[in-house]
């Protein structure tokens, strides 16, 4: 038997092959499947399952694509309604794997049809819980992410608190808890960086585990500080659940070279977005005007998604030559699948060209404490709130980058601004869509509040309180 973590650490996700015999099953795969198709053949295995948790908001699962080319079973748990075939098991029901089982246990609460899958060893030991968007490592599934559901966030979080108790706390101490997503992901809001963990250990330190916690704490505790979900997450709900293109005509549709004055043509002539995934100082030095710069080198598709409300938007792609196939791959995760074409020869050719090129200025932190010192400047930050909460410079005003929009008529319009965040990548997509958006007063802190830090020179301050902006 073999069980291996698949884990996308831009996604803080964990997809799941388990091993038996010769017979595997998946559990969660993204949606390029080529990579557990491959694994399978070095075993020398067949693909029987594609377990399904539940249907993901934050990505687009795999599920049809690898059955499709595998003849595997796509399995859900119970109250699950498809657009595709199916197989909806039954509570406690078990899957036979080569010389293992695999039972279903459904677990409502992060969802109405939220399941784990608990791995029973050829002894008929119960060893490994792989628990979706359920459990966790330090956290439990956000309550507030059902579509079209009549029930309110506080009763599905009363039933992810029945799920818990009844269904996984009762299982034994060493059973290893291995879940869908880890920190950094909007799925939850107090997740570890550790990947798996024993249920043993959650039980002590997993702050919805504790033994003496009522209903009614439970609610208050797992709801309290939830941030909106991104736009995007009932869109990939739906495609989870309805179906969506092969990620193979995707890829192929996305992967058409345009020459400067093409990809110039298609952006005047359609509504679509220019995206340029280039590193933020990079992208800083140089770019096409009104584009986004978003970076692969970091959270690219979260932030795709955050930034971008509609994944059926049309892009046009500014990257290196040698990253278009990446960033194709990226986007079709979360579902962005309506890419246009990528500038052939990148920014380089469109330099050459002797188009407009639009710049944004970029400073370090110790240009920015020169001039805190010498006069009085506005500083956005454009981190998240519990960031800011934590610690800030002194007077900065908190914008967060994932409700830009809804933020926009906050931002300085008759003055230059200062942007940062934590190290420079969301400071730069804040500045972007700003100076497309015609402010052209912005300018990014390079390095962002780390590198304030470091000066030794900016006065912070360790709270805000988030209603009144008053010291706390």
């Amino acid at each position: 038997m073999k069980i291996e973590q698949i884990y996308t650490g831009c996604l803080a996700q964990g997809a799941y092959y388990i091993e038996s015999e010769g017979e595997v099953a998946i559990v969660d795969p993204l949606r390029e499947v080529k990579p557990y198709i491959e694994r399978a053949e070095r075993d020398g295995a067949t693909i029987k399952y594609v377990l399904e948790t539940h249907f993901h908001a934050d990505f687009v699962s795999g599920h049809i694509d690898l059955a499709k080319k595998t003849g595997a079973d796509i399995v859900y748990g119970p109250n699950a309604q498809t657009g595709f075939a199916a197989y909806v098991a039954k509570d406690g029901e078990e899957l036979s794997l080569g010389k293992i089982k695999i039972r279903v246990l459904h677990t409502p609460g992060h969802t109405m049809e939220s399941t784990c899958y608990l791995l029973i060893d050829e002894k008929g030991k119960e060893m490994a819980l792989f628990s979706g968007d359920t459990l966790f490592i330090g956290d439990v599934g956000r309550p507030d992410l059902a579509q079209k559901s009549d029930l309110t966030v506080d009763d599905l979080a009363g039933y992810l608190f029945d799920s818990l108790r009844t269904k996984v706390m009762t299982l034994p101490d060493d059973v290893i808890v291995y879940p869908a997503h880890g920190a950094g992901s909007a799925c939850g809001k107090n997740m570890s960086k550790e990947t798996t963990d024993t249920l043993g250990n959650q039980k002590l330190f997993n702050y919805a585990l504790r033994a003496n916690m009522s209903r009614e704490e439970f609610i208050k505790e797992v709801t309290d500080g939830l941030l909106a979900p991104p736009q995007y997450f009932p869109q990939n709900v739906m495609l989870n659940k309805e179906g969506y293109e092969s990620i193979d005509t995707v890829l192929s549709r996305g992967a058409q070279p345009l020459n400067p004055e093409a990809f110039e043509a298609a952006a005047n002539e359609t509504s679509a977005l220019v995206l340029d995934v280039r590193p933020a100082q990079v992208f800083s030095k140089g770019f096409i005007p009104n584009s986004i710069n978003i970076g692969l080198g970091g959270q690219f598709a979260p932030w795709v998604g955050a930034l971008v409300p509609d994944v059926r938007h049309e892009l046009l792609l500014v990257c290196e030559p040698d990253q278009v196939q990446e960033t194709l791959t990226r986007l079709a995760r979360v579902g962005y699948d309506n890419v246009l074409g990528y500038l052939e020869g990148g920014f380089a050719a469109w330099q050459a060209s002797g188009k407009e090129v639009d710049t944004i200025t970029s400073i370090s932190a110790g240009e920015l404490a020169d001039r805190l010192e010498k006069e009085q400047v506005t500083v956005v930050d454009v981190r998240r709130p519990g960031e800011f909460e934590a610690e800030h410079a002194d007077g900065a005003k908190n914008l967060p980058l994932d409700y830009i929009s809804e933020h926009m008529a906050e931002f300085p319009k008759d003055e230059t601004f200062y942007v940062h965040c934590a190290g420079g990548y969301r400071s730069m997509m804040a500045a972007s869509i700003l100076k497309a958006r015609g402010y052209d007063n912005v300018i990014d802190v390079a390095g962002g509040f780390a590198d304030m830090q470091k000066t030794g020179r900016i006065k912070t301050t360790d709270y805000v309180c988030p209603t009144t902006m008053k010291k706390g």
